[in-house]
């Protein structure tokens, strides 16, 4: 991924899409997608254009990981609801 704007939109919906697929409420969608958002451009701010964003779901929480050029990897997980 990069951090142009098209991108971004497509982020932010994807991000939303997965959130709400395993179950997560509205406020923490909207945490979670501002967070990488910024994780993104933070790295592009830097001149690191493109990065790799990875869902991972396991052991009940689900991690997001932004990585990329040489950066350190952002991430960060959250519970997932109870089914």
């Amino acid at each position: 991924m990069s951090a142009e704007p098209p991108l971004d939109r497509m982020l932010a919906e994807l991000t939303r899409t997965v959130l709400g697929h395993v179950g997560c409420d509205s406020p923490a969608i909207d945490a979670l997608t501002g967070q990488l958002g910024a994780a993104l451009a933070e790295r592009a701010a830097h001149g690191r254009r493109r990065c790799e964003v990875r869902f991972r779901a396991r052991a009940g929480e689900l991690e997001i990981v932004v990585a990329g050029e040489g950066a350190p990897d952002w991430r960060t997980t959250c519970p997932l609801p109870a089914s």
